[in-house]
């Protein structure tokens, strides 16, 4: 039996924004009764400043499947389709406070359903289209670069975490070897890519930096703490040392020093520079 989160268990007694939306001008549709998983995802945006400003959704599967679809819709409204774009997979299981690594693949099919929707409106082709490829597993219609897609995004050693994401393997099995086969090549390919030499980059100005740590501050830091109540405000920048003041929720939060390290400290280093060293300060 799975162990189900407190989280994953309301957004699927109580799901959020379910049915459809009349005036949608994005509609994304994923998976199939047959495989035992689909969904039907509809976005409201406004083209002109390309915010969703609602979202709704259908689905046929497991609590996850509701729960994760649930999630996603509460996740995109409000953003700008570029910044709805950056949810991962992951991003929805953690919106959850994590699911069961063999349901990990009800997030993936709520990524790729947003996909299609913002296919749908921007008039291109829609995303499996794009990674139509070789049909691998044929119980379950997933082609190789699905999952090499899969793979590379959620970093993938294993059949049974390719089986996890996608179904993929988790009928006959006939195709196992096939799977193993093109996890080797993306960890190839991942390690052709950390092995390859980083072009220098230009020193920042001290200006350029602050502008960069707010731009990171305001796009990727600030909504993932506002989800869970929480904020942060950048209050100086002293060479490398980053001062901040965390807000809201996180003030009282007994794992704000994990937030302060692994959420803020780690994102800027990524996105900035690696030699930043975040700090909070009363402010």
């Amino acid at each position: 039996m799975w162990e189900y989160t407190e989280k994953v268990k309301e957004h699927f007694f109580s799901p959020r924004n379910v049915g459809q939306l009349e005036d949608a001008n994005a509609v994304g549709e994923v998976g199939s009764l047959a495989c035992g998983d689909a969904l039907k995802l509809f976005l409201k945006i406004d083209p002109q400043t390309d915010r969703i400003i609602d979202a709704r959704f259908q689905t046929f599967g497991c609590g996850s499947a509701i729960a994760s679809s649930s999630a996603l819709t509460e996740m995109v409204k409000g953003k700008t389709v570029d910044e709805a774009l950056k949810i991962t997979n992951q991003d929805i299981a953690d919106y959850l406070g994590g699911l069961p690594s063999e349901k990990m693949h009800c997030s993936v099919m709520g990524r790729d359903a947003f996909r299609a929707a913002v296919a749908c409106y921007r008039g291109e082709p829609a995303p499996e289209e794009q990674l139509e490829g070789e049909l691998v597993c044929e119980c379950f219609g997933v082609t190789d670069e699905q999952i090499r897609s899969v793979a590379r995004e959620n970093n993938l050693t294993s059949v049974e975490q390719v089986t996890n994401y996608t179904k993929a393997g988790g009928g006959c099995g006939q195709c196992h070897e096939k799977i193993k086969e093109i996890i080797a090549q993306v960890r190839g390919e991942l390690r052709k890519e950390k092995k390859a030499p980083a072009a220098a980059a230009r020193p920042m100005t001290n200006i350029q930096k602050i502008a960069k740590i707010q731009e990171v501050i305001e796009k990727e830091i600030r909504p993932m703490l506002q989800q869970d109540g929480g904020d942060v405000d950048l209050i100086d920048v002293d060479g490398n040392r980053v001062l901040v003041a965390l807000r809201g929720a996180c003030v009282s939060c007994p794992s704000a020093g994990v937030t302060l390290s692994d959420a803020v400290g780690a994102k800027l280093k990524e996105l900035v520079h690696p030699d930043l060293h975040v700090e909070e300060v009363s402010g």
